[in-house]
């Protein structure tokens, strides 16, 4: 172990980007985002058309946050067995491809299952395409790192992040042109009247692109192999931790979603908050589950690193928990706002008021993950300085002009430009400095839902806004700090990464079940205590990648 980490110690020699790679990775980062988006129209459809209840809708949400989770373990599963992981062997192009190629065939079965009208079908065409999305992104995170100066890396992996937040943007209101003729709100009336041929004719589409992504990408000469010739040991001791831990999360879950068959409608008030806390137990299980597997691999490691493979890297470990968390706070936010903002204190808004607000907060993870992006340039600092203060302030008026031409009224929010304002000099102080960026977003974070939590109105509406701003600028930083000295072990440990996007399944249902308890306002403690999290997950990489030689402002990829 020793030797893998010393060989990292050396600072990182300047290596110009490969704009030609970038330019066409970053592509697919879009391609992500928008495609994604459809599912914000696709989920009120099957409700309306299958007559779904709230989870039973939700359900295609949970198919995609598993897929990540499985397709990333299996991918893990296949490496710990064979000695060699496959997108070290096939490499980070191919693995792309790959992957592409994988989701098409996602959307095929979506084609067939909505011809049959089988929801059933649906959500094994979603978790398809999802599983190739877990294939891409687990080659694409570390590929962009790698696509010039280490410095820089974290830089292209926030510029494929504004570009894939961009296509989250303006993906509902391309999928609604597309499907229902107009950029309004859709209502109720018109989602009930969609047509199963127009929902078809928007996957094979869908099917199209991922096949055009997956063309554009094998034929591209500037974008190299990306092979990894060294071989992985063995990290049985690892996989078979993370099988125990997919075990028993499964032995949780059952019960959370077997409570949902209860018909609660003419309960007491005692028995529905008897079965409220039944389910937050198990939520809390599930919890207890993944950060108690993950610090008990972390212990064990430490003391016989053989056969844990990256697991045998605290950084990685660590990191594999702040991923989980971040995600999780990150959905958890953003899941919420509409119902707090039917609360009095709030405004009593309707969904269709609350609208405008959810598009604030995520698009304001495409204003970070744009000043974020400036850096993947090679600019000069006075020019740099210039686009970070700009930037954030034409992706906000860019949010703001796309949302007004879907006919939402976006006037409410013109003051939370002051928000911007504050992420804006939070970059200046940053100084593209990975472990302080985290410091300060994460202090920032906390610090805006505590405001959120004290305070009412507008005041805490901006607040909890904010925690998208903050939130934006982590994923890189923490992907490549947890990263930095695993050598041959970086698409392994990329793996585990990506399994964590599972976060995004427990933290938030876990956030809402406090909620049913003590009322959605006071259920925002939850992210408090995930920032909190992070907060604690900065300072102690930072001091385990000193103390094993590792330059993490360098080979963390510095840029964030």
């Amino acid at each position: 172990m020793a030797n893998d980490l010393l060989k990292d110690k050396a600072p990182a020699q300047n290596v110009p980007t490969n704009y030609g790679a970038l330019t066409t990775l970053v592509t697919v980062f879009f391609f992500w985002g928008f495609i994604a988006a459809g599912n914000s129209v696709f989920i009120p459809f099957c409700k309306h058309y299958f007559a779904l209840d709230q989870f039973q809708s939700q359900l295609i949400d949970f198919a995609f946050y598993t897929a990540y989770y499985i397709g990333a373990l299996l991918l893990f599963a296949n490496g710990a067995f064979g000695g060699k992981d496959l997108v070290g062997k096939w490499g980070y192009k191919k693995s792309i491809v790959y992957g592409l190629l994988f989701s098409a065939l996602g959307a095929a079965a979506m084609i067939i299952a909505v011809n049959a009208n089988a929801f059933a079908g649906m959500l094994v065409g979603l978790f398809i395409v999802a599983l190739g999305f877990s294939l891409q992104q687990t080659a694409a995170q570390p590929f962009a790192i790698t696509l010039g100066d280490p410095k820089t890396g974290t830089s292209r992996v926030n510029l494929g992040g504004g570009i894939n937040s961009f296509g989250t943007s303006i993906g509902p209101i391309v999928v609604a042109v597309a499907l229902f003729g107009s950029t309004a709100a859709i209502t109720d009336e018109q989602i009930a009247a969609l047509s199963l041929g127009k929902v078809i004719t928007l996957y094979i589409a869908v099917g199209a692109l991922f096949l055009f992504a997956a063309g554009l990408f094998h034929f591209a000469k500037k974008v190299p192999d990306g092979i990894m010739e060294e071989k992985s040991e063995p990290a049985q001791k690892a996989l078979y931790t993370l099988l125990i831990m997919t075990g028993l999360l499964i032995i949780a879950f059952v019960p959370v979603f077997g409570s949902y068959k209860t018909d609660l409608t003419n309960a007491s008030e005692a028995e529905r908050h008897a079965m409220e806390a039944y389910r937050m137990r198990w939520l809390l299980l599930a919890l207890a589950i993944v950060v108690g597997g993950l610090l008990f691999a972390n212990m064990r490691a430490q003391k016989s690193p053989e056969g844990w493979g990256a697991m045998k890297y605290p950084q990685l470990v660590l990191g594999m928990l702040a991923i989980f968390i971040y995600v999780g706070v990150e959905v958890a936010i953003g899941s919420n706002i509409s119902e707090l903002l039917k609360q009095a204190e709030f405004g009593s808004k309707q969904a269709s008021e609350a609208t405008p607000y959810v598009a604030m907060y995520w698009g304001s993870m495409m204003i970070g993950r744009w000043a974020g992006a400036v850096s993947a340039f090679n600019l000069s600092d006075k020019n740099k300085v210039l686009l970070q203060i700009l930037v954030p302030f034409i992706a906000f008026a860019i949010i703001i002009g796309i949302n007004s031409l879907a006919k939402y009224d976006m006037s409410p929010l013109y003051y939370y430009v002051i928000c911007v304002a504050i992420q804006v000099l939070a970059f200046y102080l940053s100084k593209d400095k990975p472990v302080r960026t985290l410091i300060i977003f994460s202090i920032l974070g906390a610090a805006a839902m505590l405001v959120g939590l004290f305070s009412s109105g507008m005041v805490a509406t901006y607040a909890f806004l904010s925690g998208g701003l903050f939130c934006s600028i982590m994923w890189p930083c923490i992907f490549a700090l947890s990263i930095a000295g695993l050598g041959k072990y970086t698409t392994q440990g990329s793996a585990f990464l990506i399994m964590m996007i599972l976060g995004g399944g427990i933290i938030p249902p876990l956030q809402g079940k406090l909620a049913d308890i003590i009322g959605i306002h006071q259920s925002y403690w939850i992210p408090v205590a995930c920032f909190a999290y992070l907060i604690f997950f900065a300072f102690a990489v930072k001091r385990t990648l000193i103390k094993q030689g590792v330059e993490y402002e360098v080979a963390a990829s510095g840029g964030h």
